[in-house]
């Protein structure tokens, strides 16, 4: 059986989407969830839903029981996000999963984004834990900009001046991770450095959606103080706000960026492009 922790997050229901396109049947999928009732769809189509809260580790042990894969999709819980991986890491090792595969970030063991440093952590605990791993370490998420407000306020904006992302769809990660839990002989130890096959600036996606919008929209850089504070002002939580102004601030420094081509190779064909990715958004 493959387990998918946060199941009924949008990564996980598209992994779980992603396995059954692939041929896995529902009932060997086991969705781990906090509120079961917030799954009903995925056990209405034959999934096993199971209770588990990284946040107890005795939910997390009933839950995995029989699993021989695991993807432990990180936490976005920024207050204690180790510890519940810690959890869900020991529950593995208990019932003697066969292969764990965590969602990381691009060159987490060397890169200075503040998020980083969370997921090296993970990744020590998981090597440390001798169960066979792989390593997803996403990139940027396509879905994290909002062309359609872009296109209503005329601007896209950030801290990253010229730097380029490699971002990719929330789905073509997913579309990885389950290609890497299906895979006959997935080699323990791999680690895929996970980006779109397409980088582009902040500024080029201003231009596509104003060429997409047919609305003058321009990319307006700011300093990474005052990024945080608009953010501030559309409602985000401060840590939220700070993590992405950080996280500009390593995209301007090439932090995001990657060639590695990983991502379009494990899941068999093109990454979603920002063409695609903006003409989705702008269509609701």
């Amino acid at each position: 059986m493959i387990a998918i922790t946060g199941a009924s997050g949008h990564l996980g229901q598209l992994t779980i989407e992603a396995l059954l396109k692939r041929g896995v049947p529902p009932q060997e999928i086991v969705a781990v969830v906090r509120t079961p009732e917030k799954a009903a769809a995925l056990a209405e189509q034959g999934v096993q839903v199971r209770q588990g809260d990284y946040t107890r580790p005795e939910t997390l042990v009933s839950a995995l029981q029989g699993v021989q894969k695991l993807l432990l999709i990180s936490s976005s819980d920024f207050a204690d996000r180790v510890g519940q991986h810690r959890n869900v890491i020991e529950a593995a090792r208990q019932v003697g999963v066969s292969l764990i595969a965590y969602t990381s970030l691009l060159r987490a063991d060397t890169s200075t984004l503040s998020l980083a440093a969370d997921h090296k952590a993970t990744e020590e605990l998981i090597r440390a834990s001798g169960l066979p791993f792989v390593f997803l370490r996403n990139g940027w998420y396509l879905e994290n900009y909002n062309p359609a407000q872009a296109a209503a306020q005329g601007a896209v904006l950030g801290s990253a001046g010229e730097g380029r992302v490699s971002a990719a769809s929330r789905a073509d990660y997913a579309a990885a991770a389950a290609a890497a839990l299906t895979q006959p002989q997935q080699a323990s130890g791999t680690v895929y450095e996970l980006g779109g096959d397409q980088a582009f600036t902040l500024g080029e996606l201003a231009a596509e959606v104003q060429a997409q919008s047919g609305r003058p929209v321009a990319y307006q850089n700011m300093p990474a103080a005052d990024y945080a504070q608009a953010l501030l002002g559309f409602g985000l939580p401060a840590p939220v706000a700070e993590m992405l102004a950080d996280s500009d601030t390593g995209l301007a420094n090439g932090e995001l960026h990657t060639d590695s081509r990983d991502l379009s190779r494990l899941i068999g064909r093109p990454t979603t492009s920002l063409q695609e990715s903006v003409r989705a958004a702008l269509q609701g």
